[in-house]
């Protein structure tokens, strides 16, 4: 800029004035950022730059460099002197750092545009030094190793070019990449499919179950008998006219281990092996499953589904080798599935206990009716063939469902 000179009053020529008003308008706003410290490997050499002639600062670095300390032991200690300077002082520092490179930058500049001696100043301004072979080590002096940034290269895209390139990493960073979003959706997920099959099985064990018919072999009228009439076939089976069921029973399955009960239960309902037969004196246990899994083997699944139903009074059949034996309901309660009292002798002489699990499809609790035999007479009836005092000690929980289709999961998981 016309009228502006430097510091020995010579006029700066247009381009040279509008560099330095440039450098100083960066000087200005760095210099609101003077808390931070120069860097410790500049500092150094400029303290070995400035010769004898250092100011308090660069002293202070030059004894450092000389302390034998490691370099990462002087730039601990520069940080720690830099910042427990007054503010005014750290200025001075920056002010010195400044100057320091303004040196160097008028050094390249007047190589580049002054010619040697002997030189003419060729078209376009700057000549290059000749190159000279190296003067020995001894005679080279001293002088600090600054980096200097390269020019930037120049940029040849189109102003169209550039926009597309700046929006493209617009959108790139716009497009969700949160990992908490990303795990909310994942434990969103899980849980929709967790929920899915609770309602699944749900639906499948209290709605779907309770209107299959509990026997496919039993028809969709009710079961009249006479229980007088001796007309018995050879098959096994119980007959509870009330709520229309009359499915075999198993007694050829010796073991009341869990998995043999459960493999028996797929042939209908189960005679309890430590329990007594019908005709025999003592109490007569059948288990059979209510309102399970669907998806389960075997077709009486749903045999006691609506055993709740049966009232004080009620009467059930019990056929086996031939003979048909009624009883008369006298009790009916839901028990835990510890308690084998009810697998026990009753005060009766001669009863028999129908067994489910309840609520129908799941395995919390049993529901018990008992029924006292009534045709033929008990009094003909002959001695247990089990000894039912050891049952107790065989087992310590009453048979159950099958397992459900979200217990099956869960114990896979």
């Amino acid at each position: 800029m016309p009228g502006h000179g430097d510091q020995n009053g010579r006029p700066l020529a247009s381009g040279e004035a509008g560099s330095n008003e440039a450098m100083e308008l960066i000087r200005h706003k760095i210099h609101a950022l003077y808390q931070g410290e120069p860097d410790a490997k500049e500092e150094l050499a400029e303290a070995e730059a400035a010769g004898p002639h250092r100011s308090r600062h660069q002293q202070f670095m030059h004894d450092l460099s000389t302390s034998g300390k490691s370099l990462a032991d002087v730039q601990t200690a520069w940080h720690k002197y830099y910042q427990e300077l007054p503010d005014q002082e750290k200025h001075q520092v920056w002010q010195e750092f400044y100057a320091e490179h303004s040196k160097v930058d008028q050094g390249i500049r007047h190589a580049r545009t002054v010619p040697a001696k002997g030189q003419s100043l060729p078209a376009g301004g700057q000549v290059h030094p000749p190159q000279q072979s190296a003067p020995p080590a001894a005679e080279q002096p001293a002088a600090p190793v600054r980096k200097l940034h390269k020019p930037a290269s120049q940029d040849f895209r189109s102003v169209s070019d550039v926009k597309q390139q700046l929006m493209g990493k617009v959108r790139a960073r716009a497009k969700p990449n949160n990992p908490h979003v990303q795990s909310i959706l994942f434990g969103l997920g899980m849980g929709t499919v967790v929920v899915a099959i609770m309602l699944l099985s749900f639906f499948n064990e209290r709605i779907i179950a309770p209107f299959i018919t509990p026997s496919r072999t039993v028809s969709s009228t009710p079961i009249i008998t006479d229980p007088a009439s001796t007309a018995v076939g050879k098959d096994s089976k119980v007959i509870i006219p009330k709520i229309n069921v009359e499915i075999p029973v198993v007694y050829d399955e010796p073991s009341i281990q869990e998995a043999a009960v459960q493999k028996a239960l797929e042939r209908g309902v189960l005679h309890y092996a430590t329990t007594p037969n019908p005709g025999e004196k003592g109490n007569a246990v059948v288990f059979g499953h209510s309102s399970n899994n669907i998806l389960n083997s075997g077709k009486y699944k749903f045999a006691f589904v609506l055993l709740s139903r049966l009232e004080n009074g009620d009467t059930f059949m019990l056929e086996k080798g031939g003979k048909r034996y009624v009883y008369k309901v006298f009790d009916k309660k839901v028990v835990p599935p510890t308690d084998l009292s009810v697998i026990q002798k009753t005060a009766k002489p001669a009863t028999a206990t129908l067994i489910t699990c309840d609520p129908p499809g799941t395995s919390i609790n049993r529901l018990v009716v008992v029924g006292e035999q009534i045709s033929p007479s008990p009094t003909g009836n002959v001695a247990s063939s089990v000894k039912q005092e050891t049952a107790a000690a065989e087992t310590s929980i009453l048979p159950s469902n099958s397992p459900s289709l979200w217990s099956r999961l869960t114990s896979w998981l």
